[in-house]
């Protein structure tokens, strides 16, 4: 049985879904149960599992407000029994709890006797000691800790030590975008920027919208695609962005483009991709893409982006926030694109080989499985 709180296809989503075509294609049956219907549940549908939707309690930043903490209790009290029922019906299933987000599942799932595992695909670190804490503790339960960079185990065990006996790194599996292109034997379009995320101020869309036009100001030849929808929330966000940067969006150098399934299309038609996270990240599913689909990177200097890009000579790293470093690393790559169009190329064999959905699918089975 596998649970996850989303129904989208962004990082973790596709995590999820890569599991689950791991579980399906060695013979073991899958249940999915997600919050809600959404392109997660049609691909897993697709992929063969059996997919269920429920109301389940998300810890998300909103709890932290006395609303959101309210709304919280109540789901956590009205979904508890339906969770238990579902749990009795299947009484020999191992039970996968993705992201720190469903802490309910892994204390029910141990109650009803399921051996439990959750991947962490988180590496936030709360200044306060106290909420990492309760974070992490319900971990305790869990069988395994599965964890996909160093960056997050260290993140957790800084706050409980204890968790390093059961926890294991695997790194994410990710498959080549179908449809990909050598990277562009000159930029005749100028340099193409793409960055692929959620529109949020931690994964800093606005600090690529900055870094493009301090290029454009300086006379460099760019454009932006921005391709990512919203999290809920953060629309002033989306509409601060557009707005800050009317000018260069009507002129057609920043370009907004809702989130697809489709990114293989995005990469195939441009010349780098920029994942410019102001805070840490677990990892970079978003660089792994581009690189393997034989695109220079630009990631933060933070979290578990650089463990990512590591031993990459097409990858750059810069400081996060900061979108004048930013604009220097896109245009060391303007003046000097046969080399890195070149490296970006002979490195995506043993991309491909580091981040193999193989590898990737038989750890998790083992990790789920058997331990």
């Amino acid at each position: 049985m596998v649970v996850h709180p989303g129904a989208e296809l962004y990082g973790s989503d596709r995590m999820v879904l890569e599991t689950v075509r791991g579980f399906v294609s060695s013979g073991t049956p899958v249940v999915v149960v997600l919050p809600g219907e959404g392109p997660l549940a049609v691909a897993l549908q697709e992929s063969g599992a059996d997919v269920r939707t429920m109301r389940m309690p998300v810890l998300r930043k909103a709890a932290l407000q006395p609303a959101g903490l309210v709304r919280l209790a109540t789901t956590l009290v009205t979904s508890a029994w339906p969770t238990l029922r579902l749990l009795r019906d299947f009484p020999r299933a191992a039970v996968y709890v993705s992201t720190l987000t469903l802490p309910s599942w892994i204390v029910l799932s141990r109650v009803m006797g399921h051996r439990t595992v959750c991947h962490v695909h988180e590496a936030e670190r709360h200044p306060s000691t106290a909420i990492s804490l309760a974070l992490a503790f319900p971990l305790v339960l869990a069988h395994r800790v599965v964890v996909n960079s160093r960056y997050s185990g260290t993140v957790l065990t800084d706050v409980l030590p204890r968790l390093a006996t059961r926890m294991k790194v695997i790194y994410n599996g990710v498959l080549p975008h179908s449809g990909g292109s050598d990277p562009a034997a000159e930029l005749t379009q100028g340099l193409r920027v793409l960055y692929v995320g959620r529109i949020s101020p931690r994964k800093g869309p606005d600090v690529a919208a900055r870094a493009v036009r301090l290029m454009h100001e300086r006379g460099e030849a760019v454009s932006l695609v921005v391709l990512g929808s919203t999290f809920p929330g953060y629309e002033w966000f989306e509409e601060q962005l557009h707005e800050e940067h009317r000018d260069l969006d009507e002129a057609g150098i920043i370009r907004f483009r809702p989130f697809s399934r489709d990114v293989g299309a995005a990469l195939a038609q441009c010349d780098v991709v920029v994942v410019p996270s102001v805070l840490p990240e677990p990892f970079g599913n978003t660089a792994v893409e581009a690189m393997l689909a034989s695109r220079p990177v630009v990631v933060s200097d933070c979290g578990g982006l650089p463990e990512a890009v590591m031993g990459q000579a097409g990858a750059q790293l810069v400081p996060p926030g900061d979108p004048v470093a930013l604009a220097e690393a896109l245009t060391h790559l303007v003046h000097d694109w046969d080399r890195w169009g070149r490296v970006a190329r002979e490195q995506q064999p043993a991309v491909v080989e580091r981040f193999d959905p193989r590898r990737y699918r038989r750890e998790i089975r083992s990790a789920v499985l058997s331990g």
